[in-house]
C-alpha cells in the first residue's frame, strides 16, 4: 500500500472543519462539566436530604450509563416528547452533563481537602455562609483540584468522536465521510490520529507541570 499525499492534502481542508468543531465541543462541554460539577458537589453539602438524595440518584445513574446512551437518548428520544436540539447542542450537553458527575466527585475532595482550621477561622470572623465559601473555601478547593480538571479535559477531548454516532462532523465525523467518498481511509485516519496525539499529549505535560507548581 502507497501512501498518497494528495489524499492528505485534499482531506486538510475537511479536517479543519471538523477540528474546530471538537474544539468547539470540547471547550463548551467542559464549561458545563465544571459549573454543573460544582453545583452537585454544593447541592450534596446541604443539609437537607432531600436534596442530597435526588442529587445522588442523578449523578449516580449518569454517571454509571454509557456517554453513547445518553447521546442517543437526548438525540432520538426527547425529539419525541417535542423537545429538539441540534446535533452539536445535544452533544455538547450530553458531554457536559455526562463529564459533571464527574468533575463532582472532583470538587468534593478538593472541599473536603480544606483545613477544619479555615472553616473555623471563617466562623470566628462571623462570616456569612456564602462569603465563607466564595472568599475561603472555594478558592482554596479549586486551586487544589484544577489538575484534576484539566485531566478530565483530555478524556472529554478523547470521547468528542462519539458525537460522530449522532450525525456530528467533527474531525473523526470528517474522516469517515470523506473515507466513504473517495475509498482512501489510511491518509485521513492517520491524520486524525496524530492530531489527538498532538493536541492531548502536550496538554497532559501541561497538566503535569501546573500539578507540580500548584503542590508547591
Amino acid at each position: 500500500m502507497k501512501w498518497d499525499w494528495s489524499a492528505v492534502s485534499d482531506f486538510m481542508p475537511h479536517f479543519w472543519d471538523g477540528l474546530l468543531v471538537t474544539l468547539q465541543a470540547l471547550a463548551l462541554g467542559s464549561v458545563i462539566s465544571f459549573a454543573l460539577g460544582l453545583v452537585w458537589a454544593l447541592l450534596m453539602r446541604t443539609p437537607s436530604r432531600w436534596v442530597r438524595w435526588p442529587v445522588g440518584v442523578i449523578t449516580e445513574f449518569v454517571r454509571n450509563t454509557p456517554l453513547l446512551v445518553q447521546l442517543f437518548f437526548l438525540f432520538y428520544v426527547l425529539p419525541e416528547w417535542d423537545i429538539t436540539f441540534s446535533a452539536l447542542t445535544t452533544g455538547v450537553v450530553a458531554i457536559g452533563l455526562h463529564y459533571s458527575t464527574y468533575t463532582m466527585q472532583v470538587y468534593r475532595a478538593g472541599i473536603e481537602g480544606v483545613p477544619a482550621g479555615q472553616w473555623e477561622a471563617a466562623t470566628a470572623l462571623s462570616l456569612p455562609r456564602t462569603r465563607t465559601w466564595t472568599a475561603v473555601i472555594l478558592p482554596q478547593a479549586v486551586r487544589r483540584v484544577v489538575p484534576a480538571l484539566g485531566n478530565y479535559v483530555i478524556s472529554m477531548l478523547k470521547d468528542t468522536p462519539l458525537l460522530m454516532a449522532i450525525t456530528v462532523l467533527d474531525m473523526l465525523g470528517e474522516a469517515r465521510l470523506y473515507s466513504q467518498q473517495h475509498f482512501q481511509f489510511t491518509e485521513p485516519l492517520t491524520v486524525i490520529g496524530v492530531a489527538f496525539i498532538l493536541i492531548s499529549y502536550p496538554a497532559s505535560l501541561l497538566l503535569r507541570a501546573l500539578e507540580r507548581r500548584l503542590v508547591r
